[in-house]
C-alpha cells in the first residue's frame, strides 16, 4: 500500500508539473517588463514628467478670470474743510454691486515660459533614461536568478544522479565485505558519503525554492506561483566571444543609459543658467479688463446708475533690484551646470571601467568553461581507473570516494563556468545599454 500511495503520489506531482509551461529566460524577460513593480514605479515617475510639460505649456496660455462682488455702501461723507469741520454727505445707494473680467497674456518675459517648457521636456527625456536604465538592472537581476536556478537544478540532477550510482557502489561494497573482501571501514565511508550527498541534495532543494520566489518577485507573481524553467537546454556560448573591449566602450557612450543621464543634466544646467539671466530682461504683457459697477463712486460728478469701464493695453515691467540680486544666483547655475559636466566626465571613466570589467569577467569565465570541461574528461578516466583497480584490490576506497568528489566538483563547475559567461555577458550588454 505504502509503495502505491507513493506512485500515485508521484504521477499527481508529475500530472501537476506537466501543465505548467517551462519558460525561457526570454519569456520570463517579457513578464518582469509588463509586471515589475520597479518598472511600474520607474514608468509612473515617467508619466508624471510627462504631465509636468503639458502644465509647462499652461501657463504660455492667457490668464483670464471673471468676477464680482456685492456689497453695503457706508454713508458717503465729503469733508470740503477738513476733517473736524461739517461733512458733505453725498446721496449714494447703500448697495452696491460689480461684475466683469480681467485678461493678462504674456508677451515676452526673456524666454523664461518656452525655455521652461524645454527644461521639462530635458526632464522627461531623462526619466526616460532612466525607465531605460532600471528595466536593464531588472533583466539582469532576472538573468542572475534565472541561472542560479538553472545552475541549482543542474546541481539537484548530478546530487540526485549521484546518489542513485553511490547507492549502488554500498550495496556492492556490502557484498564484498559479506565476502570477506574489503573491511567493514569501507561500508562506513561509503554510508557517509551518501549521507553528505542527501543533505547537500537537501540544501540545494531549498535553494531552488528561494530563487524561485525570487524570480516570481521580479516578474510581479505570487511568491509561490508554481515556475518551470527549460533548464535542459545547453546554454550557447559562440556568439558570445564576437566583438573586443573598445566596440563595447563605444557602444556604451553612444547607448548608456547612465551616459545619457550625465549629458542630459549638462543640457538642463545649461538651460538653467539662461533661465537665471533671463530674470535681467524686461517683462512685457498685454492686459484687459472690464467692469460694470453700481452705483458709480469712483469718478465725480457721483452717480445711482449703473457704469462701465475697462482698460486695454501694454505693460511694460523691469525689476531694476534684479540687476543686483540676480548676481549671486546666476553663479551658482552656472557652477551648478560646471559640476554636472564633472560628473559627466567621472561617469564616462566609470563606464569604461565597468565595461572593462565585466569584459574581463567574460573572458575569465570561457577559460573557466574550457578548463572545466578538460577536467571533467581527466577526472572521468581517473574514476573509471581507480573504480577498476579498487574492485581488483589495487587501491584504497579514499581514493575512489575522493575521485568521484573531484568529478562531481568538475560537473558543478563546469556548470558554474557555463552560467557565469552568460551571466556576466549580460552584464556587460545592460552596462553598455544594449540588453
Amino acid at each position: 500500500m505504502s509503495i502505491l500511495l507513493l506512485l500515485s503520489t508521484q504521477c499527481i506531482y508529475a500530472q501537476h508539473t506537466e501543465k505548467v509551461q517551462p519558460l525561457s529566460l526570454e519569456e520570463i524577460w517579457k513578464v518582469a517588463e509588463m509586471n515589475n513593480r520597479q518598472l511600474k514605479l520607474s514608468d509612473l515617475d515617467h508619466q508624471q514628467s510627462k504631465i509636468e510639460i503639458l502644465e509647462a505649456k499652461d501657463r504660455l496660455l492667457p490668464e483670464i478670470s471673471v468676477g464680482g462682488d456685492v456689497k453695503l455702501n457706508s454713508k458717503f461723507l465729503i469733508y470740503n474743510n477738513g476733517l473736524f469741520s461739517s461733512p458733505q454727505d453725498v446721496p449714494v445707494k447703500g448697495y452696491g454691486y460689480a461684475v466683469g473680467y480681467n485678461l493678462n497674456f504674456n508677451l515676452y518675459n526673456g524666454g523664461k515660459d518656452k525655455r521652461n517648457i524645454v527644461m521639462k521636456k530635458e526632464e522627461e527625456a531623462r526619466k526616460q533614461y532612466e525607465v531605460d536604465l532600471q528595466k536593464h538592472s531588472v533583466k539582469y537581476n532576472v538573468a542572475v536568478a534565472y541561472f542560479d536556478l538553472y545552475k541549482f537544478l543542474h546541481f539537484y540532477d548530478f546530487l540526485n544522479a549521484e546518489i542513485e550510482a553511490e547507492k549502488k557502489q554500498l550495496r556492492l561494497i556490502e557484498n564484498l565485505h559479506k565476502n570477506g573482501i574489503v573491511l567493514k571501514s569501507d561500508v562506513l565511508r561509503t554510508s557517509v558519503k551518501l549521507s553528505q550527498l542527501e543533505l547537500n541534495l537537501s540544501d540545494v532543494t531549498k535553494k531552488i525554492e528561494i530563487v524561485k520566489q525570487r524570480l516570481n518577485i521580479l516578474m510581479g507573481r505570487e511568491n509561490d506561483t508554481e515556475l518551470v524553467i527549460k533548464y535542459e537546454d545547453a546554454i550557447e556560448l559562440n556568439a558570445i566571444t564576437d566583438g573586443d573591449y573598445n566596440d563595447y566602450v563605444n557602444i556604451a557612450f553612444n547607448k548608456s543609459p547612465e551616459f545619457k543621464m550625465a549629458d542630459s543634466d549638462i543640457k538642463w544646467s545649461e538651460l538653467n543658467v539662461k533661465q537665471m539671466k533671463a530674470a535681467l530682461l524686461p517683462k512685457v504683457s498685454l492686459y484687459s479688463n472690464y467692469n460694470y459697477n453700481y452705483p458709480q463712486i469712483s469718478f465725480y460728478p457721483y452717480s445711482n446708475d449703473l457704469w462701465g469701464f475697462g482698460q486695454t493695453g501694454i505693460k511694460v515691467q523691469y525689476s531694476i533690484d534684479n540687476l543686483y540680486k540676480s548676481k549671486h544666483t546666476i553663479a551658482r547655475a552656472q557652477v551648478v551646470s560646471n559640476q554636472a559636466k564633472e560628473r559627466a566626465e567621472m561617469k564616462k571613466d566609470e563606464i569604461s571601467l565597468q565595461v572593462k570589467e565585466a569584459y574581463l569577467q567574460q573572458q575569465q569565465a570561457l577559460e573557466s568553461v574550457e578548463m572545466a570541461e578538460q577536467n571533467i574528461i581527466k577526472t572521468t578516466e581517473t574514476v573509471r581507473v581507480i573504480r577498476s583497480s579498487y574492485l581488483n584490490q589495487e587501491s584504497l576506497l579514499t581514493d575512489l570516494l575522493e575521485a568521484e568528489n573531484t568529478l562531481l566538483e568538475a560537473k558543478f563547475n563546469l556548470t558554474t563556468a557555463q552560467t557565469n559567461v552568460k551571466v556576466t555577458h549580460i552584464r556587460l550588454l545592460a552596462i553598455i545599454g544594449i540588453l
